[in-house]
């Protein structure tokens, strides 16, 4: 599937690989994850991309980022929006997808081949206009959970679908590398202690 030559880019949407991840019940270690793709070919850039909270500036998702964009990837973050939903019930928005979208268009002409971390079925239009440029596209999500965790037009639009659970053994966290002391998420990322 991917020649040794090949310059590759990583788009994750983290909020999706998260859920992802969780549905399948495993914890992603981000120093495993890039190793994993770096022996694919050349990894030009590993994009990250997660809205943060007001509230969630010193939460888990803060020390995530900040080893992300100490440790190889391009991290993209915004704030998110904060709202009262019908029921009275405080909600977090905080959508990624315009951002992603660009990077990945802004970089296809300089890669040969893109690895698209979601399930999101609104990124089909997406993986189709770089596909035009003569990319290829991989789509890495779940059907394993329930319900799926992958949109089957955006499955169907991919060149390749990579099953997340069959990549467990290389980018899950090994159970005697989580974080023993209370306090820490599991949204840490596997960050070094």
């Amino acid at each position: 599937m991917v020649k040794a030559n090949e310059r590759i880019a990583l788009f994750i949407d983290g909020a999706n690989l998260y859920a992802a991840a969780k549905a399948l019940g495993f914890d992603i270690d981000f120093k495993r994850f890039l190793k994993r793709f770096q022996s694919e070919g050349y990894l030009l850039r590993a994009y990250y991309y997660t809205a943060i909270a007001e509230d969630q500036e010193n939460l888990s998702i803060r020390p995530l980022v900040d080893w992300l964009a100490y440790n190889g990837y391009s991290v993209v973050t915004k704030p998110a929006k904060e709202f009262v939903d019908g029921s009275g019930r405080r909600k977090i928005k905080g959508n990624m997808d315009i951002e992603l979208a660009v990077d990945a268009i802004e970089i296809a002409d300089k890669v040969d081949h893109i690895y698209l971390f979601s399930g999101d079925g609104d990124f089909r239009s997406l993986v189709e206009a770089i596909q035009r440029k003569g990319v290829k596209v991989t789509v890495v999500s779940t059907v394993k959970s329930q319900p799926p965790m992958i949109a089957d037009e955006l499955r169907r639009q991919a060149d390749h679908f990579l099953e997340l659970s069959k990549l467990m053994d290389d980018l899950g966290r090994k159970p005697s590398d989580r974080p023993q002391h209370a306090g820490v998420a599991e949204t840490d990322g596997g960050r070094d202690n």
